[in-house]
């Protein structure tokens, strides 16, 4: 990491920082892409069963998980202010803290699903296969955090590729368990959507498994003696990574949730086939997210380093830069989803009653790109800033308060049926997108000011 003086530096170490993170993050969301798609060939019935478990499983999971994203700023900020030795600690308390949230969700979900799934109104096999699946992924909830706390250290520190590597080694295994369990091979039985959890969970493990390697292994990170030198808990450095990741992980609950809860809503309202498609489409347009999310993570990264360094002209750089990158990307995506939208459909799927829902939704799903392109980086930016309270607000309003009545609205009472959902989706993800301008707005006036008194004084 350093600190760039024009546009060209500042690209080429934008670039340097983002492109590891697009491939591990695109690498992360091929094991449930991989889940969903071998689920897909064994049946309708467990297609469903994944989408639904997955509906419940994704938002708890990257929403408890957001709240260890606190260390990807504090570590930025500390390197961008020299303070390398503050570093090492920050993060051992991240790990003991990523063990207790585990077992707590663990505990929780464990307890909780059962009813949960017996209040929706699906088939017993359905919710069999979409029980069984997230009791299999439960097995793997504390490697999956621990190893997402070193991968936001990692991060934080410019070392994208660390990540990367780790989650390119953990694909293949992920796709010979999941084809293993799924359909039975070397005489073990065949569990259909079932097996992709526990094939899932055990992928977990082995990602984890490499993280702590690369701790001794790579002569940078090595210096910090994570794993050798133990700090004893401390509950004030707790409160310190809750108090910027408990924000962090509500918001992106409330982004993420909005799909589950719209998956769960459709499995009361309308039939295994609508669920399938709907999944299908939300899967794939999952898979395109992951570069804006990649760029968001980059921003955060990159301006949390710069504001470190009280150098808030370059934070300005870095925001234009991945705003527009972002939305530019998902412009392009948007045409080819719509040129290519039938053999995606039958990607996921056989069945052509299904395959046809999925069309409609994913054209439906492009006009939610852009607005997706924009909230998602400008959030990565006020991460940077440490600014987290108020998103947090603005995007509890405009997914919960906006976003969900009105797509329940729109497919109870219009012709639009199980599409109003998607619209209600365009709404909240276009209010989180201005309410995310807006605040940035006035952090950057804040800073101009800030930085006027500094000099003028």
């Amino acid at each position: 990491m350093f600190h760039a003086n024009n546009w060209r530096e500042r690209t080429s170490l934008f670039l340097k920082i983002l492109w590891p993170i697009m491939v591990a993050q695109v690498g992360l969301y091929l094991m449930t892409l991989t889940d969903t798609i071998l689920a897909g060939q064994v049946g309708t019935d467990d297609l469903a069963g994944v989408a639904i478990g997955s509906s419940l499983w994704v938002p708890i999971i990257t929403g408890i998980n957001g709240i260890l994203m606190a260390i990807s700023p504090i570590v930025a900020q500390l390197v961008g202010k020299g303070k390398r030795d503050e570093i090492a600690k920050s993060v051992t308390q991240s790990l003991y803290l990523s063990v207790v949230l585990a077992l707590v969700v663990a505990g929780t979900v464990a307890v909780a699903l059962g009813p949960i799934l017996s209040g929706m109104n699906v088939s017993d096999n359905v919710e069999h296969i979409a029980y069984h699946y997230v009791i299999g992924l439960l097995i793997g909830i504390v490697p999956l955090f621990a190893s997402n706390a070193l991968r936001y250290f990692f991060d934080a520190q410019g070392y994208t590729r660390i990540s990367m590597i780790i989650i390119l080694i953990a694909i293949p295994f992920n796709a010979l368990f999941n084809y293993i369990l799924i359909f039975g091979k070397f005489g073990l039985p065949a569990l259909g959507g079932i097996g992709s959890g526990y094939a899932t969970a055990i992928t977990y493990w082995i990602v984890f498994a490499m993280s702590v390697w690369m701790t001794f292994k790579v002569q940078a990170i090595r210096g910090f003696r994570l794993f050798v030198q133990w700090a004893k808990p401390s509950l004030k450095a707790w409160k310190e990574l809750m108090a910027i990741g408990v924000p962090i992980g509500m918001a992106i609950f409330f982004e993420v949730s909005i799909f589950s809860v719209v998956t769960l809503m459709m499995g009361m309202q309308y039939s295994t086939e609508t669920i399938a498609a709907h999944q299908s489409a939300i899967s794939f347009t999952s898979l395109v997210f992951m570069i804006p999310l990649s760029i968001s993570m980059a921003l955060t990264i990159v301006v949390g380093y710069s504001v470190g360094g009280r150098r808030f002209h370059a934070a300005r750089r870095y925001t234009f830069m991945g705003v527009w990158g972002s939305v530019g990307f998902l412009a392009i995506c948007s045409v080819f989803m719509y040129v290519f939208r039938e053999p995606i459909a039958y990607m996921y799927t056989n069945e052509p009653e299904v395959a046809n829902l999925a069309i409609q939704f994913l054209l439906v799903s492009i006009f939610y790109q852009l607005s997706d392109a924009i909230q998602s980086s400008l959030q990565g930016v006020l991460r940077g800033y440490k600014d987290v309270q108020v998103p947090f607000i603005i995007t509890f309003v405009s997914y919960w308060i906006i976003g969900i009545p009105s797509g329940y609205v729109l497919s109870t009472y219009t012709e639009l049926g199980p599409f109003g959902y998607w619209i209600g989706i365009i709404i909240g993800l276009t209010g989180s997108a201005i309410g995310f301008w807006i605040r940035l707005s006035t952090i950057l006036r804040s800073s101009t000011v800030a930085k006027t008194a500094a000099v003028s004084s």
